[in-house]
C-alpha cells in the first residue's frame, strides 16, 4: 500500500515538473493521461431547458467543461438596411468560478475572443434565418440575445460553447406577439393571452427552423500526434491548437488556428478534418436524443 502511494506521488511530482515529458511518454505509446485514445473525444452530454426563465436554453459539458447557454428574446426596430431581418447578439462569460487562472474584476483573455468567434460561426453558417425574426417590415423584429456561461473550464470552450449555443437555438420557443392600440408590437405574457383586444400576431409560440447547423472540434498538435478534444492540462502544455467547424452537410464552416510552434500541414488538415466528421455524428445524435427527450416531456 505505502509503494503504492509513493509511486503514485512520484508520478504525480514528474507531471507537475515535466509536463510536456509526461505527456510525451503517454503519446508514445499512443494513449493519453485520462486513458482516452488520441482521437477519441471525452464524454459529451447535453440537457434542454435548463433556465426557465429563458425562451431558450441548454446546458452543455464535455468532460468536465460546462456551459450554460441562455436565450432571451426582445422586440426591436430593425434598421433600414436590414427591414425585415431581426438580429442575434451573443455574449461569452467566463466567470471566476470556472477556472484558476480566472482572477475576480478581471475579464478572462479568452471571453472576447470565443464571443467574436461563436458570433462569427452562427452567423456565416446560416444556422438561422434573421428573415424569420421579422414580425412587421421596417417596424418591428426580434433580437436575440445568447448569453453562454461557462462554469468549468477544462479545455474546448469553444466545442462545449457552441454545442450550448445551437442547443439552446433547438430548444427556443419565440413567444406570441401582438399590436397594441399605437400599432406597436408587444409580447404577450401567458396571463394577457385569454383577453387580447386586437389579434396576435402570432398565435402560438413557435420555433426556429435550423438548417446547416455547425459542430466543431478543437485538436492539439503535437509533433506528429493529434490530439481531439483536448483537456486543458492538454491544451496549456501543447500550445498548438486548431479548431474545424462543419455544418449538418459536413461542409466546412471555419479553420481557426490562433498561432502555436507546430505547422498545420494540408494532411493535418485533413486529418483534423476526417476526426471532426466523424465528431459531427456523434453530436447529431446527442442533440436529437435531448431534443427528443424534451418533446416527450
Amino acid at each position: 500500500m505505502s509503494n503504492d502511494l509513493s509511486s503514485e506521488m512520484e508520478v504525480d511530482a514528474f507531471r507537475r515538473l515535466f509536463p510536456l515529458r509526461f505527456h510525451e511518454r503517454h503519446l508514445q505509446e499512443s494513449i493519453r493521461p485520462d486513458a482516452r485514445p488520441l482521437g477519441k473525444a471525452r464524454d459529451t452530454s447535453v440537457a434542454l431547458g435548463a433556465v426557465a426563465s429563458a425562451d431558450g436554453s441548454a446546458l452543455a459539458k464535455i468532460g468536465c467543461t460546462t456551459m450554460l447557454a441562455a436565450i432571451k428574446m426582445e422586440v426591436m426596430t430593425p434598421t433600414t438596411e436590414s427591414a425585415d431581418e431581426g438580429c442575434i447578439a451573443i455574449d461569452f462569460h467566463m466567470p471566476p468560478i470556472c477556472s484558476p487562472l480566472v482572477r475576480p474584476g478581471r475579464p478572462a483573455e479568452a471571453a472576447p475572443v470565443i464571443s467574436k468567434q461563436l458570433s462569427d460561426t452562427i452567423l456565416s453558417s446560416g444556422m438561422i434565418n434573421l428573415k424569420e425574426l421579422s414580425l412587421v417590415s421596417g417596424k418591428a423584429a426580434w433580437m436575440a440575445y445568447l448569453d453562454i456561461y461557462c462554469l468549468d473550464a477544462d479545455g474546448a470552450l469553444f466545442d462545449a460553447a457552441l454545442l450550448s449555443a445551437v442547443a439552446a437555438f433547438s430548444h427556443l420557443q419565440i413567444p406570441v406577439v401582438s399590436l397594441n392600440d399605437d400599432g406597436r408590437v408587444v409580447v404577450v405574457s401567458d396571463e394577457d393571452g385569454g383577453k387580447l383586444e386586437k389579434e396576435p400576431v402570432n398565435k402560438e409560440k413557435r420555433k426556429l427552423k435550423l438548417s446547416s447547423i455547425p459542430f466543431s472540434l478543437t485538436c492539439v498538435l503535437h509533433k506528429n500526434y493529434i490530439l481531439a478534444d483536448p483537456t486543458a492540462e492538454e491544451e496549456s502544455v501543447m500550445e498548438t491548437i486548431l479548431t474545424v467547424v462543419l455544418d449538418s452537410s459536413f461542409q466546412l464552416v471555419s479553420l481557426y488556428k490562433p498561432g502555436g510552434p507546430v505547422l498545420a500541414q494540408t494532411s493535418v488538415i485533413q486529418d483534423c478534418v476526417a476526426l471532426t466528421r466523424q465528431r459531427l455524428k456523434e453530436l447529431q445524435k446527442i442533440l436529437n436524443e435531448a431534443v427528443s427527450d424534451m418533446e416527450e416531456d
